[in-house]
C-alpha cells in the first residue's frame, strides 16, 4: 500500500510539471489578490475531475486486454516524457477570475490524460489510494512547482527516474492482465523480469531518440 502511494506521488510530481506551468500562465494576469483564489479553486476542481476520470479508468481497465493496452500506452507516455522537448503550452493569461479557473481546469483535463492512465495502473484498482496520493502530491505541485521544475532542469536524471516509475507501473499493469495470467503462471520469472525489462526498454529507447535528435540538429 505504501509503495503504491509513493508510486502515485512520484507519477504526479513527474507529470505535474506542465500542469504547474499552466497554473502560472493562466493566473499571471490576475490581480495579486485573486491569484491564490484562481489557483486554489482551479486546482481543487481539477483534482475532483481527475479523481472521477481515474475512477472511470479503473472501471474500464476491467475490460479484457485493456490493462495490456493501458500498459503499452503508459510505456509510450514514459518514452515521450524522456524525449519531450516542446516549448511551454500556449495558454493565454486571463484578467478574469472565472476564466482563469476554467482555463486551469480545462488544461488539466486535457493534459492530465497521462496522469489518469498512470494513476489507474499504480493504484491497483484502489480509488482511495489515488485520492491519498493526489492530496499529498498536488499541494507540492502547486506551491513547489518552480522548485520541482528547477531541479528537473538541473538534474536530468530525475526525469529518467520518473520515466522509470512509469515504466515499472506499465510492467505491473501488464502483469495484472487477467487474460494473460496463464502465461505468467507458466513462466513465473516474467513477474520479475517484465517490470525491469520495461524500465530498460523505456530508458534505452528514450536515450536513442534523444541521440538521434542531437545528430539531426548538428
Amino acid at each position: 500500500m505504501i509503495m503504491s502511494i509513493l508510486a502515485i506521488i512520484g507519477i504526479d510530481l513527474v507529470l505535474g510539471g506542465d500542469n504547474a506551468i499552466v497554473i502560472a500562465l493562466a493566473s499571471r494576469n490576475l490581480p495579486r489578490s485573486q491569484r491564490n483564489k484562481a489557483i486554489i479553486w482551479g486546482t481543487g476542481l481539477a483534482i475532483c475531475i481527475r479523481v472521477l476520470l481515474t475512477a472511470v479508468a479503473l472501471y474500464l481497465l476491467q475490460i479484457p486486454f485493456l490493462k495490456l493496452v493501458g500498459g503499452l500506452l503508459l510505456i509510450y507516455i514514459a518514452i515521450h516524457l524522456l524525449t519531450d522537448d516542446e516549448d511551454e503550452p500556449d495558454i493565454k493569461g486571463s484578467d478574469n477570475l472565472l476564466s482563469a479557473i476554467k482555463t486551469i481546469v480545462f488544461a488539466d483535463v486535457v493534459m492530465g490524460f497521462d496522469n489518469v492512465i498512470a494513476l489507474a495502473g499504480a493504484s491497483g484498482g484502489n480509488i482511495i489510494l489515488v485520492i491519498i496520493g493526489l492530496l499529498i502530491s498536488v499541494p507540492i505541485i502547486i506551491w513547489g512547482s518552480k522548485i520541482i521544475l528547477l531541479f528537473m532542469e538541473k538534474f536530468p536524471i530525475l526525469v529518467y527516474i520518473g520515466a522509470s516509475i512509469l515504466a515499472y507501473t506499465a510492467g505491473e499493469m501488464i502483469l495484472g492482465e487477467e487474460r494473460l495470467q496463464s502465461l505468467f503462471e507458466q513462466y513465473y520469472a516474467l513477474q520479475y523480469i517484465l517490470p525491469i525489462a520495461t524500465i530498460l526498454f523505456v530508458v534505452i529507447v528514450g536515450q536513442y531518440i534523444n541521440q538521434r535528435k542531437i545528430k539531426t540538429v548538428n
